[in-house]
């Protein structure tokens, strides 16, 4: 599948390579440690916010999973 802008195809592709490794050969066998796609996940993620913007795509209502996101307040 193709990402939202055409110049960040190649990046979500790298990036899904790189977590399709890490949960095969690492997650699935115990080891969760490290997050060694952060960095493509980043350059993606930006990528794609940029051609969000550039293609005036409305996301207004629309909540985006961050650091803080998803976890309600008296979880810890």
């Amino acid at each position: 599948m193709n990402s939202v802008g055409e110049a960040c195809t190649e990046l979500k592709r790298e990036y899904d390579q790189c977590f399709n490794r890490w949960f095969a050969e690492k997650f699935l066998k115990g080891d969760s440690s490290g997050d060694p796609c952060g960095q493509l996940f980043k350059r993606y993620q930006l990528c794609v916010q940029k051609a969000i913007k550039e293609k005036d795509i409305p996301i207004e209502g629309l909540e985006f999973m961050g650091p803080s996101k998803g976890k309600t307040e008296n979880s810890s």
